[in-house]
């Protein structure tokens, strides 16, 4: 466990800066795509990661604390990310990358729906169904578009770090 935190933290690092660096200024509509939640339900998905649960609460701190969102939407965000990654984890082990697909699409979902309803209750008012076009959806697709190329690299470095029993 000690040697996946020791690599996934400066990797989930590397991915806040690029999330918001480069990334994040890559919009569609007015949806951007979050590679830190892609990054956390990948490696949320990989059977033998045992500090999935950390990462997330780490990066939802982290996340929340350099965003202009509240903290707890983040934190609360990205523990439900990686709550759904360990489920279907051992659920849907035949088809990872319909698992990455599931987690990403439903993650993204929650993340900008407790978005929307705490700019909604305590800031702006603002029209769900404008929000749901020119945010969620545009966020989704670029979250899907990129979660094939994050699920493939993050599964190589968790199949590095905990390499499969030799079958004799």
């Amino acid at each position: 466990m000690r040697r996946g935190i020791l690599v996934a933290i400066p990797v989930l690092g590397l991915a806040i800066m690029l999330q918001s660096s480069i990334i994040g200024r890559i919009t569609l509509l007015n949806g951007s795509a979050d590679l830190v939640l892609l990054v956390l339900a990948a490696w949320g998905l990989q059977e033998r990661v045992k500090s999935a649960w950390i990462c997330g609460f780490a990066a939802g701190l982290v996340v929340g604390f350099v965003s202009g969102v509240p903290w707890y939407i983040y934190l609360v965000g990205y523990l439900v990310l990686v709550g759904m990654a360990r489920i279907l984890a051992h659920r849907v082990w035949q088809a990872p990358l319909l698992a990455m697909f599931t987690v990403t699409l439903i993650g993204t979902l929650v993340l900008l729906m407790l978005t929307y309803f705490e700019r909604s209750l305590f800031e702006v008012s603002l029209a769900f169904n404008l929000s749901f076009v020119q945010i969620i959806l545009p966020s989704i697709l670029l979250n899907m578009l990129l979660a094939i190329p994050v699920h493939a690299l993050i599964r190589d470095l968790a199949n590095r770090l905990y390499p499969a029993e030799m079958v004799r």
